[in-house]
């Protein structure tokens, strides 16, 4: 094979090792891009890991809610009870001081 050697100015010269330059920097930048690109797609990911933890937690904690009316009725029932015993207590020792 033989090698054709191709006469350039000085000019020509110049320019054509500007675009190797720029096309060398053009690279590095795009894989500069590319690597922020997935370092943030990776922390998207474990951020999404979290919020389903979070999710599945909440939904965990709140699978006895029906729980809470139940309650809340006990808990009047012996409010209730208690203002009774309250308000005899009153009317007797009422009677008993005078």
């Amino acid at each position: 094979m033989a090698l054709i050697l191709v006469g350039l100015t000085s000019t020509q010269e110049n320019l054509w090792w500007g675009a190797v330059i720029l096309g060398f920097v053009v690279v590095l930048a795009v894989a500069g891009l590319l690597t922020v690109l997935v370092l943030e797609v990776r922390t998207i990911d474990r951020r999404v890991l979290q919020v389903r933890g979070s999710l599945e937690a909440a939904a965990a904690n709140t699978e006895d809610a029906a729980l809470i009316a139940v309650a809340a009725e006990g808990v009047e029932s012996v409010l209730a009870e208690g203002l009774e015993h309250h308000l005899f207590l009153g009317r007797v020792l009422g009677k008993v001081r005078s």
